[in-house]
């Protein structure tokens, strides 16, 4: 596995670890059936996808790595 060396500064490591901590929320509210999206193979699904979101953007920020960034993006933070 390649090194992953450092890209994205203090304020885009809060923002990540921010918008991660977000997604792990969204998914826990909506796993615990607090919001009803349909039936429950779609609310699992969406469930697991916000979940996954929000752990990949929280190892993000800890790492301090930007996959967009990686790819050659240019992002505003």
């Amino acid at each position: 596995m390649p090194k992953l060396t450092c890209n994205i500064d203090r304020a885009g490591r809060w923002a990540r670890g921010l918008s991660g901590v977000l997604f792990l929320l969204i998914a826990a509210i909506i796993l615990m059936r607090w919001i009803d999206i349909g039936n429950a193979g779609l609310r699992w699904t969406v469930g697991i996808v916000a979940a996954a979101f929000g752990a990949f953007q929280i190892f993000e920020a800890l790492v301090g790595w930007c996959i967009t960034r990686a790819m050659g993006f240019k992002t505003p933070m």
